[in-house]
């Protein structure tokens, strides 16, 4: 008889499973651990739900999840916004299937409960025989505590938790910055697509300030750039760096020159561009507005990962929904300005489409790397993933600690946020 292989005792607390420069591979397979992170993560944390944009008017909503729990993101006749939980309170069926549009009211396709946008129950079926048994006042689409920051929106089901502005702490001047790429306009969705991948979650929130890869799993999207830009891709070796923000937050700055969108305005338009300065001249644009928005129009130089599930990644929003212990929802969103002139926001959705568009040269490639990290997280009976690069040659910032840009400073940050909420409540 052969040896018996010598098993890993993974009944450890998930907690446990993270280490310093380490973590174990059944957190992206367990099913009980992805039960408890979405309770103890996803339940008590902010969470990105939308953007103010995608509810512009009245009666405008757009429905989102936090961690598995639907909602309705709504905005009120007085323009007031809500996040509702998507669930009538009668016998507990959604009372909206669609993704996004404008409606008076939301109605139970069940019984014919309906709400208002603010969730209040306006009017039921039958009232006559609820005579006595409650207040229509008490019976309200239950809302969430939901607060916002630049136009972002974020809802929690925990109404003790700090601010959101203390939440995001030394990642708000990183959203101040990213927001710039409006060219002077407010940042306005323009369109979205949405995907699924067979892995965990995890997996994609380690992706966001993974430079290592990029010239890796990239190769596509390089070879398909001219030289010039090509050329600024190519950022391993350069200023760039990974810096850990606290809460789980972090950014990757990948091209430190495009770190502020409205600074050296006043240099040559770069010969690659000047198509696009023609196009905005014609529109009427003066000269200043034109080198403005020619440099917002290519997004910014990094990405900014907002712990669990949003990233502000160079020109548009990437949110991430856990759906099952191995099955990842990925949302891309793209964005310009409102009210900006056409040819920018051509641009910036030409952009997105090619490298995050469904047939575009990034996301594709992302996809099966993220698969083939969720086959290998069952291969074997041990096993540890590495997130260690870069410990070793760390300095310390305003904000936190920062390594270079192909460090995995970030992804370590995020998972000592995950370790504090996974312990919580747990004896020690």
């Amino acid at each position: 008889m052969s040896e018996l292989i010598e098993m890993q005792d993974v009944s450890l607390r998930a907690a446990d499973m993270v280490e310093e420069g380490r973590v174990h591979k059944a957190l992206y397979s367990d099913p009980e651990i992805f039960e408890e992170e979405l309770d103890k993560v996803f339940n008590n944390t902010w969470v990105f739900v939308g953007h103010e944009s995608e509810v512009p008017e009245a009666g405008s909503f757009k429905t989102a999840y936090i961690g598995r729990q639907p909602v309705i993101l709504s905005r009120d006749r007085k323009m007031n916004l809500h996040v509702l939980q998507n669930r009538c309170r009668h016998r507990g069926a959604t009372v909206c299937e669609a993704r996004k549009g404008k409606t008076k009211a939301f109605t139970c396709p069940y019984h014919g409960w309906g709400y208002g946008l603010d969730g209040s129950l306006r009017a039921l079926p039958k009232p006559e025989e609820y005579d006595g048994l409650f207040d229509k006042a008490e019976m309200p689409l239950e809302g969430l505590r939901l607060e916002t920051y630049q136009g972002m929106v974020f809802a929690t089901f925990n109404n003790d938790i700090e601010p959101l502005v203390d939440f995001l702490g030394a990642a708000k001047k990183w959203i101040d910055l990213f927001m710039k790429q409006g060219g002077g306009y407010p940042v306005k969705v323009l369109g979205e697509h949405r995907f699924n991948f067979p892995g965990n979650w995890k997996i994609q929130l380690e992706n966001t300030t993974d430079a290592y890869h990029f010239p890796i799993v990239h190769k596509s999207f390089i070879t398909s750039l001219d030289e010039a830009t090509a050329d600024v891709f190519d950022f391993l070796d350069g200023e760039g760096f990974v810096e850990d923000l606290g809460n789980g937050h972090s950014v990757m700055v990948m091209i430190p020159e495009l770190v502020d969108l409205e600074a050296d305005l006043d240099l040559p338009i770069p010969e690659r561009f000047e198509a696009l300065a023609n196009e905005l001249r014609a529109e009427g644009c003066d000269e200043e507005l034109v080198r403005k928005l020619v440099r917002a129009a290519h997004g910014t130089g990094f990405n900014l990962n907002l712990f669990p599930n949003v990233s502000c990644s160079m020109a548009f929003f990437r949110v991430l929904r856990p759906v099952s212990v191995g099955e990842t929802e990925i949302q891309h969103v793209a964005i310009g300005g409102a009210s900006a002139p056409a040819p920018f926001n051509r641009k910036r959705m030409r952009l997105h489409e090619h490298f995050q568009g469904p047939m575009g040269f990034g996301t594709p490639d992302d996809g099966e790397a993220w698969e083939r990290v969720q086959k290998g997280s069952m291969a074997g009976t041990d096993g540890w993933i590495l997130v260690n690069r870069g410990m070793s040659r760390l300095r310390e910032t305003e904000d936190g600690v920062a390594g270079a840009v192909c460090s995995e400073t970030g992804m370590r940050g995020a998972y000592r946020q995950y370790k504090k909420m996974m312990a919580a409540g747990e004896e020690k």
